[in-house]
């Protein structure tokens, strides 16, 4: 009878243990109701800022007229373009960058500030020789078009033992950011730095999809939700008190299969911008069903869709945060 008991028990409590195992996976990859349903991905200016090369990372100034982005499979390098007479002009290099390995350039939601990611060299250190690991700079909006020196952002988040990438500021000045292996993390993390006035508080570990690997964290200009990349897909949460609604899977419209990273809203919140590895023609049909001639490699090699990161955009609908 005891054993019995016994055995009764522990088949209720393994059925409890696995519903809530079901129910913490479905409540971690449900899909998000943000996406037009009428809506497909379009490149972002294509021939302009999305093209067969490698591009990343965008934001926008607060008026949307002006993207900074990041270009170079190699050397990555912050350029920018501006719209003129309706149309996205030719992109140029940003005055602050081209010499080291520049990338993630976040545009604060005054439009005063840009934080980004550089391997170049702070002061006291050597300035011909960039720094093993990636790190935390900003610079100050001169005008329109340039910027001011780029200053380190020498604080507790730029650690001597980890790289830093995909930066957001909220209007609060609190900044978020991804790192590897970061304080005994395993894996790309994401963190916050809540910013107290005069400086920035000791980073958070952002644990929002269990032990999954979440980076590129987008937070909203008032930090009501916040968009990131976990494995190849983008998903997105609610602030909830202190701490965060289940992520939410933006679904197949956006994640299909391919890799994508550095979401970005328009800062009219109805535009998701994001980089995608995105794969068309010979890539995708296995086998092929004819062999390629030369004129047909260089097509399949020129294209958009040829796997290397360029820039999609698609209409959202992002609901307020529950109360």
């Amino acid at each position: 009878m005891h054993y019995l008991h016994w055995l009764v028990k522990a088949v209720v409590l393994g059925i409890i243990i696995t519903w809530c195992a079901v129910l913490s996976a479905f409540s971690q990859n449900s899909q998000a109701n943000i996406i037009d349903t009428a809506a497909n991905p379009q490149l972002f200016a294509d021939g302009v800022v999305s093209s067969p090369y490698t591009e990343w990372a965008t934001s926008f100034t607060p008026d949307g007229k002006t993207v900074y982005f990041s270009r170079g499979a190699v050397y990555w390098t912050i350029c920018s373009s501006k719209m003129v007479n309706g149309a996205w002009a030719k992109p140029a290099v940003v005055n602050i960058s081209g010499r080291w390995r520049d990338t993630d350039p976040f545009i604060t939601p005054d439009g005063k500030r840009m934080f980004f990611i550089s391997n170049r060299p702070p002061d006291g250190m050597p300035q011909n020789k960039p720094q093993p690991n990636f790190h935390v700079w900003y610079a100050e909006r001169l005008n329109a078009d340039e910027w001011g020196a780029p200053h380190y952002l020498d604080t507790i988040i730029n650690s001597k033992m980890a790289s830093n990438y995909g930066i957001s500021v909220n209007r609060a000045g609190d900044l978020y950011f991804c790192s590897r292996d970061r304080e005994g993390n395993a894996g790309m993390s994401s963190y916050c730095a809540k910013w107290l006035g005069d400086h920035f508080d000791k980073p958070k570990l952002l644990a929002l999809r269990d032990k999954e690997e979440v980076q590129d964290p987008f937070i909203a200009p008032d930090g009501r939700y916040l968009l990131f990349e976990s494995g190849p897909d983008l998903y997105i949460c609610y602030k909830d008190g202190d701490g965060w609604s289940p992520a939410e899977n933006l679904g197949p419209k956006v994640n299909n299969g391919d890799s994508n990273s550095s979401p970005c809203i328009s800062p009219d919140g109805k535009m998701l911008y994001y980089s995608s590895s995105r794969i068309r023609g010979f890539y995708k049909r296995d086998p092929v069903n004819h062999a390629l001639n030369y004129r047909e490699l260089e097509k399949e090699m020129n294209s958009d869709f040829n796997n290397q990161p360029n820039i999609l955009m698609i209409p959202v609908n992002i609901k307020k945060a529950s109360s």
